[in-house]
């Protein structure tokens, strides 16, 4: 595989990881479009293995969040700030804390920017009750399903 195909492949997959946090975005669709494209043109066994393990884990996640309460934008949803530290926040725990670390990062994220905002702990903290119940929880699995798909499609790469 070029490695202009493999630069796209991985440009489309970062702009779904972006996509995950912004509201009407297709995220995950955009992260399994980017692990096909390179499927299709490396078409080598691996490829093909993450490619499958990567639509299992998108449907997986797709049952989970039609099980949770649904998003609810509205005035009182996290602002962009608390998206992004959020999302920077799981993206660091996925790093630090090899998998399993997305979710307290990404919890982390939202309580350090509503603790910012804020001022008070408690205060916080029932602000991050609140925005998990009102969304957080269907976003961070998507979130947690698309750095997964990230993940193997990048261990693939760098062991191809």
């Amino acid at each position: 595989m070029g490695a202009w195909n493999l630069l796209l492949s991985g440009l489309v997959i970062l702009l779904g990881l972006c996509g995950v946090l912004l509201p009407g975005m297709p995220g995950s669709w955009l992260v399994w479009a980017g692990v096909l494209w390179w499927a299709l043109k490396d078409p080598q066994p691996l490829s093909w293995a993450v490619l499958v393990g990567a639509t299992v884990v998108l449907l997986l996640s797709q049952a989970v969040r039609w099980a949770l309460p649904p998003r609810r934008l509205g005035a009182d949803d996290a602002t962009l700030r608390v998206t992004a530290y959020a999302g920077a926040g799981a993206f660091l725990g996925f790093v630090l804390i090899p998998v399993l670390g997305a979710i307290p990062g990404f919890m982390g994220g939202i309580y350090l920017a509503e603790r910012l905002r804020l001022g008070r702990h408690g205060e916080a903290m029932a602000a991050l009750r609140t925005a998990m119940r009102s969304g957080g929880s269907s976003m961070l699995t998507e979130l947690f399903a698309c750095l997964l798909i990230t993940g193997a499609w990048l261990g693939a790469v760098l062991a191809g």
